[in-house]
């Protein structure tokens, strides 16, 4: 009945099976980190530069979130990871520094060649943001599922009209870290470190950018 709870939070996890854990395994798919790392760019270039920062915004999903993502499958594929969200704390090494390395080479790119300021504050937050929950997660799973959706509405809030989108926002980011501890795979202190972790990383970023 439900996702059984075993210790280490999420290694070794055995699912359940009822409707409740069907979607809490929807939540988790629909808002994994590299769908709303993906999905983001392309978004705040559109609202915020049109269809110039759309394109920008392609290229930033292309590293950030394409390459890593690419890695994490051949990883999957090749037996070395347990899925896209892996799980196990112990393989997520060389996945989060292959991310960290696209994030970074993001943030050069476009700070180099002059994309949109909230584009490159974007990218910024996604490598503060990493910049903190890689060493953490090296000791203690904290997730990144709700690390990347909070600091996703916070950047959202600046291209989108705020209060609705932080509310909205807000219920989306609870209702991850619920499916989160629903199936077992974190803790409630594990899903709580990452909301705030992503947050106040993606709010600190955004504030020193000046956008």
């Amino acid at each position: 009945m439900g996702g059984a709870r075993v210790p280490g939070a999420g290694e070794g996890v055995v699912e359940g099976t009822g409707v409740t854990d069907r979607v809490a395994r929807w939540v988790t798919e629909v808002f994994a980190p590299q769908v709303l790392v993906i999905g983001l760019p392309p978004v705040v270039g559109l609202v915020s530069d049109g269809w110039a920062g759309f394109r920008w915004g392609l290229v930033a999903s292309l590293l950030c979130g394409g390459v890593p993502a690419l890695v994490i499958a051949l990883g999957v594929r090749a037996g070395r990871l347990d899925s896209r969200h892996i799980v196990d704390r112990s393989r997520r090494t060389v996945p989060l520094m292959v991310a960290v390395v696209a994030v970074l080479a993001a943030l050069v790119l476009l700070a180099g060649l002059g994309a949109p300021r909230l584009l490159v504050a974007t990218v910024g937050a996604m490598l503060a943001g990493l910049a903190v929950t890689v060493p953490v997660t090296l000791l203690w799973k904290i997730s990144f599922h709700a690390a990347v959706s909070a600091g996703t509405v916070l950047v959202l809030s600046r291209v989108l009209p705020a209060t609705p989108t932080l509310t909205v926002g807000l219920l989306v980011v609870a209702v991850v870290c619920w499916a989160r501890v629903r199936l077992a795979h974190h803790t409630f202190a594990q899903v709580a470190a990452g909301a705030v972790t992503g947050a106040v990383s993606s709010w600190a970023v955004l504030a020193l950018s000046g956008v």
